[in-house]
């Protein structure tokens, strides 16, 4: 189970910064965070993926006033998905029909989604910024939607005032990733060890009692 685990978080990590390099490619529009990335990356002249990195360990230092713990998974998340976005980038040509283009954001959205719900599913952590948005929820009372919320709109606002790609694509991910992941979530799931509902001294009680 460890094995299957490991494998599907690494796969998932892996998927999620190629479907970052299909939203960039497909010229869009991206999503909240990732327009954020790319406008900071505008004005670094940093990869996009080096961003993402750099981006990732920042937010994991805002976890320390929300009282937040990083597992495995956290940590290969803050470090593969820039990686992979690099990768990607070297590996996916620009298409500029517009076919082309539409064909690419499914694929992005679509793949965004798998790979969501892979690494959720292998329960070895929350990324940074879901934890980010779950801490706050927690520390403040919120929903996690308005959490969320609340976060996207900040990122999104500075992304694109940094020069970020804000379009179309944005609004199909923020409507469509919600519901595929609901979809997918259960497919990936790797099953929580079962634990014994009844301790051990309990079973010596009730053998001795019969």
């Amino acid at each position: 189970m460890l094995t299957r685990r490991v494998l599907q978080l690494f796969v998932g990590l892996a998927m999620y910064g190629l479907s970052l390099a299909l939203f960039i490619r497909a010229g869009l529009g991206l999503d909240p965070w990732d327009v954020f990335h790319q406008g900071v990356a505008g004005r670094t002249g940093l990869s996009i993926g080096m961003v993402v990195v750099i981006a990732s360990f920042v937010v994991l230092l805002l976890w320390i006033p929300l009282r937040q713990k990083p597992g495995f998974g956290t940590l290969a998340n803050a470090v593969l998905v820039g990686v992979f976005a690099d990768v990607g980038l070297a590996l996916i040509p620009v298409f500029s029909h517009l076919g082309g283009q539409i064909v690419m954001l499914v694929g992005a959205v679509v793949l965004n989604g798998i790979a969501t719900a892979c690494y959720i599913g292998a329960r070895f952590g929350p990324g940074p910024r879901d934890g980010l948005m779950t801490g706050l929820a927690r520390r403040t009372g919120w929903s996690v939607r308005i959490a969320r919320t609340l976060i996207e709109v900040v990122v999104l606002g500075i992304g694109w005032l940094l020069g970020g790609s804000v379009g179309v694509g944005t609004v199909v991910y923020a409507l469509a990733i919600g519901p595929l992941v609901h979809l997918l979530l259960p497919w990936f799931m790797v099953p929580a060890p079962v634990k014994e509902a009844v301790a051990p001294e309990s079973r010596g009680r009730d053998a001795l009692r019969s």
